[in-house]
This record gives C-alpha cells, sequence and structure tokens, in this order.
C-alpha cells in the first residue's frame, strides 16, 4: 500500500486561496467537494481567516450553513480579532446572524465584540 502523496507548501496555499473564493463567492457544492478531500473546515487564509469566517462577511447564507453542519467553529477570530458573528453584523447580513447565534457564538469575543457591532448598527433584536 502506497500513501497518497501530500501537497507542497506553495500547493496547500493555493487550495487553500481556491476553497477561501469558493467561501465568499457562495460555491457550496464544490467547496463541500474539497472539504470531502480533506481540506480543513476551519483552514486558515494569510489573515487568519476562516471558511466560515468569509462566507459569513459575504451573505452566503448555504454556505454558512453547510460548513457550521460540518463543524466549523464559529468563534474563531481572524488577525484583526473579528468574528465571524460581528462581520455579519456589520454586513447586515441578518441570515447569517440567526445561523450564527443558532450556532453558540460567542457574542463577546472579538473587537468589536458581535454584541458591540450589533448596538452600532441597530440589530440587538438578532442577538436574542
Amino acid at each position: 500500500m502506497t500513501d497518497s502523496p501530500s501537497l507542497s507548501e506553495e500547493q496547500s496555499s493555493k487550495v487553500t486561496a481556491i476553497a477561501m473564493d469558493l467561501a465568499r463567492e457562495g460555491n457550496t457544492a464544490e467547496l463541500a467537494q474539497f472539504l470531502d478531500h480533506g481540506l480543513p473546515v476551519d483552514v486558515l487564509d494569510t489573515e487568519e481567516n476562516t471558511l466560515l469566517m468569509l462566507a459569513a462577511y459575504k451573505g452566503q447564507v448555504e454556505t454558512v450553513s453547510m460548513l457550521l453542519k460540518r463543524g466549523a467553529d464559529a468563534n474563531i477570530r481572524n488577525n484583526r480579532d473579528q468574528s465571524p458573528i460581528a462581520g455579519a453584523l456589520f454586513k447586515g447580513e441578518d441570515a447569517v446572524v440567526t445561523l450564527l447565534v443558532a450556532a453558540s457564538a460567542d457574542l463577546d469575543a472579538g473587537t468589536p465584540s458581535a454584541r458591540a457591532a450589533a448596538t452600532m448598527f441597530g440589530r440587538e433584536h438578532l442577538l436574542g
């Protein structure tokens, strides 16, 4: 039995970049194939964004739902200390906020926190 070949660092970076674009664009089915082939659901880009962060920020409801069902961590913050739920609040993506609240997103983590972002944008009602 032979081991499957592993990707070089450059190849891994390219795969991650493609997956991040798929998350931003809401190409849920294609992104799911990447995950099915071993891409970690919480992979980070160079700015420490996750697939979930980028999908949430762009309002990709179906993609966010798929990532959460596959175990994406709703509380990983990027290198600017931003959380997916605060990004969704900032962008006015109410359906995404609802999904993230249901996934137990930390409303007090990050800068600004989801609570602070909700207050800034008049969306406190979304946090329950």
